[in-house]
Parts: structure tokens; sequence; C-alpha cells
């Protein structure tokens, strides 16, 4: 037998066992959508269910299915605001903001939308936690603060459109918590500036809390900064005018003492 004629009788005896593997494959039973008739309501309350529960996988595809299945039924909107938490519990933060922007997006007068401001804010601010904890990191002058900030931003929003909100009371103590948090950030970073002979920047610094977070805790630590700062420079009619606002307004700071002998030594 020559070699083509082989070659094709090999192909005649493989031929009907691929057919058959394949005609095989179709009799696997094809997996089951047990939800398969399930009404939105239906749909909904195992949702809800399983978010008691912490399955939050489960949740989400129930939640989907809702809103494949019933586009415009009320469960749709109710499942969209519910995924946004369902996605933050999941930790999955971008995904969540995501959704909660698809939904003030598309439904700005829905009676809850405060709600998807409220967990716009609320993502970002757990986001921040981590960095406004330490306040900063070794090289203070590199942080990246703009999750901080976005979070004060989502509030601020939220409590601008909806000042009556069942939200509204909570954003402004968290916006407070951020405000006083980052003006000790660019404290820290001030200091940072100075301990390494970087006096310009350290005063620069100590002067943006003051103008930027007049109200906070931070601006005692900041006038210390700018104090030593501008001894260092050699500029001691600044020293002594940022020394006096210090003793003016924290009387009992315990920088004083050590701050007063500086400037009267560069004097």
């Amino acid at each position: 037998m020559s070699f083509s004629m082989r070659r094709l009788s090999k192909l005649f005896f493989i031929g009907p066992f691929l057919v058959a593997l394949l005609a095989g494959c179709s009799l696997l039973p094809e997996q089951i959508d047990e939800t398969k008739g399930w009404s939105a309501q239906r749909l909904y309350s195992e949702a809800k269910s399983a978010i008691s529960n912490g399955n939050y996988k489960t949740a989400l595809e129930y939640l989907d299915k809702i809103q494949a299945r019933y586009p415009f039924g009320r469960y749709a909107q109710q499942a969209q605001l519910d995924t946004i938490y369902v996605q933050y519990k999941d930790n999955e933060p971008d995904a969540a903001l995501a959704a909660a922007d698809r939904f003030i997006k598309a439904n700005p007068r829905h009676p809850y939308v405060d709600y998807a401001y409220y967990m716009k804010g609320l993502i970002n601010f757990e986001r921040s936690n981590t960095i406004l904890d330490r306040l900063a990191p070794n090289d203070r002058s590199k942080t990246d603060t703009a999750t901080a900030r976005q979070s004060y931003n989502d509030f601020s929003e939220l409590t601008r459109k909806f000042p009556d909100s069942r939200y509204a009371e909570d954003a402004r103590q968290r916006m407070l918590f951020l405000h006083n948090s980052l003006a000790a950030y660019e404290v820290n970073v001030a200091d940072f500036y100075l301990r390494r002979g970087a006096y310009v920047a350290a005063a620069n610094r100590a002067k943006y809390v003051l103008e930027t977070y007049a109200r906070t805790p931070a601006v005692e630590d900041a006038l210390g900064v700018m104090t030593e700062a501008y001894v260092k420079m050699g500029m001691p009619r600044l020293a002594a005018d940022s020394l006096r606002v210090l003793e003016r307004n924290y009387p009992q700071s315990p920088a004083l003492p050590k701050l007063n002998a500086l400037v009267k030594n560069a004097g």
C-alpha cells in the first residue's frame, strides 16, 4: 500500500471516532439555572438573604439577574443600589464606585440617590484610612492624599445637594475628620522638610496649613515649624512674628520655651 493510501486509511479510521466524540459532548447534561422563572421579588429576596449571610458573590449574581431580566421594574433600581453596597463589602471599591456613578447618572432624581453619593464618599474614605492612619511614609513629601481629598469632595457634594439627607450628618463628621487629618499630614510634611534642612519648603508648607486649614488643631504645630524655619533661614523678624501669633493663640503650647530661646538667640 502506498504512503498516501495509508494516510487516507488512517483518516477514515480516526474520522468516525471524532464524530462519536463530538456527538457525545452534546449528550453531557446542561447546567441548570435554578433561578429560571423566578420573579423579581424572589430574586431580590434571595439576594438580601445572601447579603445578610455575607455571601456577596452569590448576592451579586442574583442582583445581576434582576437587572437583566427585569430592567424596567422597581426592583432593578434597588438592585443597582444594593450592587454598590455588595461590591463595597466584597472589597471591590473600583467596581462599587463605577456602580455608584452609573446610578447617579441614570437616576439623578431618584429618592435614594443620596445613598449613592454617600457610598462614593464612604468608599474613598475607607481607601484613604491607611494613608491617614500613618499620616505620611518615610518620605513625607511623596504621599498621595488624592483619595482622602476625593472622599472629602464626595461628602461635600452630598451635603451640598442633600443637606437634609439621613446621611448628611455622618458625612459632615467624616469631612471634619478628613479636614483635620489632611492638615496634620501637611504639618508632618513641613516637619519632614525642616528636619532635612529644606527650610524654605518647610516654611511654605506651614504657611499653606495656616491658609488652608486655619481652624484645625494642626495650626499650633504649623506655627512652631514656621518659627523654627525662619530662624534657620536667618529671618528673625518673621520668626518673631510667627512666634507672637503662636503665643497669642496657644499660650500653653509645649513648644514655646524652645522656640522662645531660638528666636532670642537669633536676634
